[in-house]
């Protein structure tokens, strides 16, 4: 493994990018009169986990620390909020699955980094 001279050589930040860019591109086809609703809210959910990331990275580990638990709480209101969109019917089965399966990855990578700088 290389080394990590910034937070884009982290994997965990590139996988969160690739579920922020999927989000963008799903929620264009939710209803207009959720742009102020549930498609707002997903949408800054998901720019949330990366960009967390991103800020603590050039911090001290207890910052740092912090702000990978302000992404991971975003990952879990991330993670409510496309199950509510899936159950009104604007995000289909196979696209939650898929969704839901690459947040559990960022999930564990972000704890696994959390326990890495807390050593």
């Amino acid at each position: 493994m290389g080394d990590i001279l910034s937070y884009r050589d982290l994997r965990v930040w590139q996988g969160a990018m690739e579920v922020a860019v999927s989000v963008y591109r799903f929620t264009n086809s939710f209803p207009k009169s959720e742009m102020y609703g549930l498609t707002s809210q997903i949408r800054r959910s998901a720019v949330s986990i990366p960009s967390n990331i991103a800020e603590g990275h050039s911090r001290p580990s207890k910052e740092y620390a912090r702000f990978l638990s302000i992404a991971r709480g975003s990952l879990n209101e991330l993670e409510t909020q496309l199950e509510l969109a899936r159950r009104i019917g604007y995000l289909p089965e196979n696209k939650f699955t898929k969704l839901a399966q690459e947040l559990s990855i960022i999930g564990r990578q972000l704890n696994a980094l959390l326990r890495s700088i807390r050593r």
